[in-house]
């Protein structure tokens, strides 16, 4: 049976450069079947018929002469919406498969504000998550977390030489094995999230790094964000609706 790099073959799908198709595959957007291609450059049959998931488009929530706020799609990592507003900076990152509140400064004044906010812990940080297992009473985490690299990939553990962090947890639906949970972070350390419902034997759905089953994406969205005045929220994602 005559094979082909996976990302080639989807080029030739798609009609699209081998770059595009390496990079569509690389986010977690291409699938054989239900099953996600993982490894571009693993060789599949030239037969093979793949599936790709559409990228949903940047949905502006807000901006000023300070601020452009927008809700980041999953898949899109905050850099590239960095690039596509020019002489905006990013305040703080998303995770490439984290949706929702992503906030951009215009200008330095306003950044070392904002960012004193946040070092002073007075930013309202509100997500929403599907979490393996059943949750069935609010839980507090408050635990340090221990941020590594490696090959340029944060890695986060509970550990008594990390930083202090703090997630308020509170359930919301329970479905067959799983539950719709609000977390509400203090401090916002690397993956915090993800770490601290792993630390509890509930990890978020489709995030494989840190425990959870394989999903579509992570499910983990930034709902609501309150800093200095302001408050910003990205309505739920289909995704999150429609998973029970």
């Amino acid at each position: 049976m005559t094979q082909e790099k996976a990302y080639k073959l989807l080029a030739i799908q798609e009609g699209i450069s081998n770059s595009e198709a390496k990079s569509m595959i690389d986010r977690g957007l291409v699938y054989v079947g239900n099953k996600k291609v993982m490894i571009a450059r693993g060789d599949l049959s030239v037969d093979t018929t793949f599936k790709v998931e559409k990228v949903e488009k940047i949905k502006p929530i807000f901006e000023n002469s300070d601020l452009i706020v927008v809700d980041k799609p999953a898949f899109v990592n905050s850099d590239e919406i960095e690039r596509q507003f020019k002489g905006a900076q990013l305040l703080h990152r998303l995770d490439r498969e984290t949706s929702g509140v992503l906030m951009l400064v215009k200008n330095e004044e306003f950044r070392e504000k904002a960012i004193m906010e946040f070092k002073k812990d007075r930013v309202y940080k509100e997500y929403i998550a599907w979490v393996e297992g059943i949750i069935s009473e609010p839980v507090e985490i408050d635990k340090p977390i221990l941020t590594t690299k490696k090959n340029n990939r944060a890695t986060s553990n509970v550990s008594s030489k990390g930083k202090p962090a703090r997630t308020e947890v509170t359930p919301d639906i329970v479905s067959a094995n799983k539950t719709k949970v609000r977390c509400i972070i203090h401090h916002g350390r690397t993956h915090q999230i993800r770490t601290h419902l792993r630390y509890i034997e509930h990890p978020i759905v489709g995030d494989e790094q840190y425990g959870g089953r394989r999903a579509k994406r992570v499910m983990l969205h930034a709902y609501k964000v309150r800093i200095l005045g302001m408050e910003f929220t990205a309505p739920e994602p289909k995704a999150f609706i429609s998973f029970e």
